[in-house]
This record gives C-alpha cells, sequence and structure tokens, in this order.
C-alpha cells in the first residue's frame, strides 16, 4: 500500500529556506532524502512583508521534479496566484481567511480542479472561521509566528500555540473529519516531538530544522526523529 504523504507526521519543506541561487540542486538533495512535500510559500509584499518566490519559479520549478508541491497563499486579493498555480499543476494549495471573502466558494473552485484545498489562520484568527467550512477542508494550516517575519529575530512563536492546536483537533475528531492539521513558522525539532503523536499532521521545516549548508546531514536527523515518534505512539 502506498504510504500517506499527507499525514503520519508528515514533512513539507519550505523553499524559502533553500539556497535559491542553486534551487534545483537543493531540490534533488531533498529527493534523495526522501522528502515527499515541497512547501512552496506565494507572497505579495501586502498581506505579508516579503516576496522570495514567484510564480515563473514555481513554474519551472514543476518541470524539473515530482514532488508534491504544497502551496500556501499569502496574498490579498488571492484569486490570480490561485488560478495560476492551478493551471501549473500543484497538489495541494491553502489560502488565508483573513483575505478570502467566499471561503466555501475558493474551496469548490480548488477542489474542481482535482487538488487538496484547505484554510490557512493567522495566530490570532479564532478556529470560528472554520465552523462551517472544516467539513470541506483537506487540510488546515495554523501559523505559529504572523506571516512574514520568519527573519524578525525577535519574533517567536505565540504563547497560545499549543491551546489553538488542541482546541482544532478536538474539533476535527468531534466531527469524525480526516481534515489535516499543518503547522508553520519557526517549527522546532521540540514541535515535531510535542504535537507530532497524534495532535498535527504536517510539519513545514524551516531553518530552525534545516541548515541550507547541511541540507542532507539536517534531514536525515529531522526523519531519525520521526521515526523515533512513531515508534512511540500517541500523545
Amino acid at each position: 500500500m502506498k504510504r500517506d504523504i499527507w499525514t503520519s507526521c508528515a514533512y513539507t519543506v519550505s523553499l524559502i529556506t533553500l539556497d535559491h541561487c542553486n534551487l534545483e540542486t537543493q531540490v534533488r538533495v531533498l529527493e534523495k532524502s526522501g522528502v515527499d512535500l515541497l512547501h512552496v510559500d506565494i507572497l505579495d509584499g501586502h498581506f505579508s512583508p516579503s516576496m522570495p518566490l514567484g510564480l515563473e519559479t514555481v513554474r519551472q520549478l514543476r518541470t524539473k521534479t515530482d514532488l508534491a508541491f504544497d502551496c500556501h497563499i499569502m496574498t490579498d486579493p488571492q484569486d490570480y496566484f490561485i488560478d495560476e498555480l492551478l493551471d501549473i499543476g500543484v497538489q495541494q494549495i491553502v489560502f488565508h481567511a483573513e483575505t478570502q471573502r467566499h471561503i466555501d466558494g475558493m474551496l469548490n473552485r480548488i477542489h474542481a480542479r482535482g487538488v487538496r484545498a484547505g484554510v490557512a489562520l493567522k495566530p490570532s484568527t479564532p478556529l470560528s472561521q472554520l465552523d462551517y467550512v472544516l467539513e470541506k477542508c483537506d487540510c488546515v494550516l495554523l501559523m505559529l509566528i504572523n506571516p512574514g517575519f520568519a527573519s524578525a529575530k525577535n519574533e517567536t512563536q505565540v504563547p497560545y500555540a499549543e491551546r489553538k492546536i488542541r482546541d482544532l483537533r478536538e474539533m476535527i475528531e468531534g466531527r469524525g473529519l480526516d481534515t489535516r492539521i499543518s503547522l508553520d513558522g519557526r517549527i522546532s525539532r521540540e514541535n515535531v516531538r510535542s504535537f507530532g503523536t497524534g495532535l498535527a499532521d504536517q510539519f513545514v521545516l524551516g531553518s530552525t530544522c534545516l541548515r541550507r549548508t547541511d541540507l542532507e546531514g539536517s534531514l536525515e536527523e529531522m526523519f531519525a526523529l520521526r521515526k523515533d515518534i512513531l515508534k512511540g505512539g500517541r500523545a
């Protein structure tokens, strides 16, 4: 049976973390290491004050790898970027509730193209935003820091992160859903160890976990951690 790449303490590696002058080479390292998902952050410099990846880079990279593209849309508005990504051929698109006026409609629009769809929430956005759309979400991405501030050294994970993760897990299980929980924002080894045994399904790995100068070695460490966690059972 083929392994489900969207669950079981899945790792999705942020392209922002990689060396953009040697992007294809670094993606080959990810492939060799056994990574299944590439986390593609699309930012517009407005909703989030940085613009590390352009659509043309994503389009070219799509022709060079078979890895699944897990896209996180941090733009205002969203429609143009989502349509472009659907045409490029990605496997999952998660968009922010804060900048989408028609959450239900956008979920339908993405699903109609055969792509997994979900909603992302900034740290302070309440889970009540999901109340009537959770059943349509393949994934909910919880940001543990504010969008676009990963480079700010004084920006740390919000203190209420664990409570929000546990509350979302309770919502999902209470409704008998298969919605995945993805965590993003300075994800650490301790985060993976704390939440990877039944609370969260996917972890966006960035500079806190991965060393750009030793990508292969740091991935080996993360996979060893996952193996250890999965042998230990649920939290």
